[in-house]
Formats: structure tokens, C-alpha cells, sequence
């Protein structure tokens, strides 16, 4: 299913569809970088693309039962996208019966899910303590480990539209008709201004959305092919915005962001390790090397108190610290890592 994303339209070379599993065949024919995002109503996430090059291809599979959809291409990766309606019909076929490997992963996975969204929970919670104490320097302390566990489960949050932006926004999304609230809200106030003036509502608001989450990650259907373009988004998520020191502007922690993504990605990858070694054991020699050196590379960034560019409660250092080179070089072992990493879909759902 061809998709032409371009800098003012959407073009999906089919919009009535039948119910079942749909490679979306994206190139973006803008003149900028692009994502491609395809929602069911409410704007749950069904599969996303993200940092597609002008005049990259890119495939999406993902499985759509009957009903209405959007496919949405937001060039400059802004906005909420150039939409065109899609409609999928009739009853797919039941889904094959998942080999021993699969099926494990896929219950790896969802206990990892459920504990990471847990310990969101839990270290929200002390953060939000923090506020309402009034405590400004143990708040800021307090803002790592939250962001550590909401990155580790980023595209299952992601996935429910209606909520992640209320807790995951960034001023960027903002109108006069959607305030600027949750995480990065907050991160405002503690880091740039100064300041806990306002944030108890922010905070208040930001412990019950999270308490949603944590009872909605419990509803969601994971697949193996769920699992890996969840990985795969989130090596995006890295490419597009934590690489580059755009996701934590005011507190500039964008090292643990992007270990979480990370440790998301490379736990996808190591529940699936056993299936994709029977299917295509060169892809698994490629991630068994390509891990350990994005992780190498990040850890040479840890820091500890008193050490240049600490920051307290986080364990690596501030992003203004790191030199352009430094910079560079992590997008470079990021991109290593992308390609292969975009092949694991197309493994996991091969017969």
C-alpha cells in the first residue's frame, strides 16, 4: 500500500481496505524530514514511521481489524498531520498460533510493560510529593527516574492518543484551546523558571493520567509485530528528538530519555532474540554487536556528583556538555542501529 507523504498532502494509493495485516509502503516526497502515524478513532496509535528523509522510503506493517482509520504524514514532524480517512472492512483471518518463542516473548513483554508503568507510578508519586512539599530542589532531583520508566514504554503510551499528550506534551503542541500540561509543563516551572508557583494543579493532573496509564497498558493486545515496531519507534524517538536535545530543553537530561528508549528497544530485541535466531540469525549477529556499542558509547557519559555537567538525580550528564563530535557521534551508532533494528517487523511476521 503505497503512501506519498508530501509537504501538503497525504496520498494513500488505496482508502477502503480489507480487514487483516497492511504494509504501508511510505515515501516522503516532502522537502523535509516526516512521520507517517496510522490512527484508529481517538488518535490510538495503530503503527507510526518517524525521521523519514526527504526521499526516503520506509515500510510500516501493521495489522487493522475493521473499522475507521486516519492515516496522518506530518512533514517537520509537527501538528497533528495531513489526514486522509481510511476505511478497512470485513473479518481478518485468525491469527496464526504463535510459535513457543513468540508467544514467550510476547509475555516477557507485557510483564516488562506492566512493571515499568508500575514504577512510572511509584516514582511519580514522589515526585508529585516533592511538589506538594514545596521542596524545588528535591522536585528537579525527582524528575529522572520519572522520565527513566515513562521512555522505557514510550510507544505504548504513545498508542493512547487522547492521553499521551496530556502527560507528555511539549510546549511546541500547545494552543490557546490545549494548555501546555504534564511532564515537560512542569519541567518549565522547576528548571527554567525557578520556580513550584502553579505546578501542584499540573502535578495533580499528571498523577491521575498516569494512574490511567498504568491501568490502560493492562488492555493492550501485544503482538510480536506490536513489540518490534514498538522498538523501532522508539530508535526514532531517539533519532528525532533526544539526539538532537529538543525533548528536555528547560532540565537537559536528554541522556536519560534517550537510555530509556534504548532499554525499551533492547528489551523488545532480547525476548525476540530466541525466535529471530531461528529465522534470520545474521540480523541477531548484527543487534548483539550493535547494542552493545550504542550502550557503550552512552555509558561514557555517566556522571556522579561533583563531575562537570552533573545534574542532580540523573546518572549522565547535562547535554550542554557534550562537544558536537560527541553529539555526532551518538546519531551515527543511532543510525547503525535504526536499519537493522527496522527489519526485525518484517522477521517476526514472515512465516
Amino acid at each position: 500500500m503505497a503512501v506519498k507523504a508530501g509537504d501538503k498532502n497525504c496520498e494513500v494509493a488505496s482508502v477502503e481496505l480489507a480487514a487483516g495485516r497492511h504494509t504501508f509502503a511510505v515515501t516522503n516526497t516532502a522537502s523535509q524530514v516526516t512521520e507517517v502515524y496510522v490512527y484508529a478513532a481517538g488518535d490510538r496509535i495503530m503503527g507510526e514511521v518517524e525521521n523519514v528523509g526527504p526521499s526516503t522510503k520506509r515500510n510500516l506493517i501493521v495489522d487493522l481489524p475493521a473499522g475507521e482509520y486516519q492515516v496522518a504524514c506530518k512533514p517537520g514532524m509537527v501538528g497533528d498531520g495531513i489526514r486522509t480517512a481510511l476505511k478497512v472492512t470485513g473479518k481478518a483471518a485468525p491469527p496464526q498460533t504463535l510459535d513457543q518463542n513468540l508467544q514467550t516473548a510476547v509475555t516477557s513483554y507485557q510483564t516488562y510493560v506492566e512493571s515499568e508503568t508500575q514504577a512510572l507510578v511509584d516514582t511519580t508519586a514522589t515526585f508529585v510529593a516533592a511538589i506538594s512539599s514545596g521542596d524545588l530542589a528535591k522536585a528537579k532531583e525527582a524528575y529522572p527516574a520519572v522520565r527513566l520508566h515513562y521512555e522505557r514504554i514510550e510507544p505504548i503510551a504513545e498508542s493512547f492518543g487522547d492521553l499521551d499528550p496530556l502527560i507528555d506534551m511539549r510546549i511546541d503542541d500547545a494552543t490557546p484551546e490545549t494548555p501546555f500540561v504534564g511532564f515537560h509543563a512542569i519541567e518549565q516551572k522547576l528548571f527554567e523558571q525557578k520556580t513550584l508557583d502553579a505546578t501542584q494543579p499540573l502535578a495533580t493532573a499528571l498523577s491521575t493520567n498516569v494512574g490511567k496509564l498504568n491501568e490502560l497498558v493492562k488492555t493492550v493486545e501485544l503482538t510480536p509485530l506490536v513489540m518490534a515496531n514498538g522498538a523501532k519507534s522508539l530508535l526514532d524517538e531517539v533519532a528525532a528528538s533526544k539526539v538532537t536535545g529538543e525533548e528536555e530543553r528547560y532540565s537537559r537530561i536528554d541522556l536519560v530519555d534517550f537510555a530509556g528508549n534504548v532499554d525499551g528497544a533492547k528489551y523488545v530485541y532480547s525476548a525476540l532474540r530466541p525466535a529471530l535466531q531461528e529465522k534470520d540469525p545474521e540480523l541477531v549477529s548484527t543487534l548483539d554487536k550493535r547494542f552493545p556499542a550504542l550502550v557503550g558509547l552512552l555509558d561514557t557519559h555517566l556522571a556522579k556528583p561533583g563531575d562537570n555537567g552533573y545534574i542532580p538525580g540523573s546518572p549522565y550528564v547535562s547535554y550542554d556538555t557534550l562537544t558536537p563530535e560527541q553529539v555526532k557521534a551518538l546519531a551515527v551508532e543511532v543510525d547503525a542501529i535504526s536499519e537493522p533494528i527496522g527489519q526485525i517487523a518484517g522477521v517476526v511476521t514472515s512465516k
